[in-house]
């Protein structure tokens, strides 16, 4: 999504919405911390809106995902649900391949 759409989005559609802690239950679910996280584009909602972001995935549980993303400078987070996010493979350049 265009930059400039996001940052005005997020102004005005209404806050980032985030899974409640009665769906993330993780107080009773195990939850994977991944110290290198993984990019990935998400749905996620202002208020009422949908919108598709570059984000990366910081931690998961079975059903959902925890994820980052910027607007603008600011880094933003949400718990989302797992159908939600789709994985964004990098492909590694010639420098990064090993020799």
């Amino acid at each position: 999504m265009d930059t400039r759409i996001l940052e005005r989005v997020a102004a005005e559609a209404g806050p980032l919405q985030s899974l409640s802690p009665e769906e993330l239950q993780l107080d009773t679910r195990p939850v994977t911390i991944d110290p290198q996280p993984k990019p990935a584009r998400a749905w996620v909602r202002f208020g009422g809106t949908p919108v598709l972001v570059d984000a990366e995935v910081c931690r998961w549980t079975e059903d959902a995902c925890a994820i980052r993303f910027n607007v603008g400078d600011r880094e933003l987070k949400a718990w989302v649900w797992a159908s939600a996010v789709t994985p964004v493979v990098r492909h590694q350049s010639s420098a990064d391949s090993p020799a």
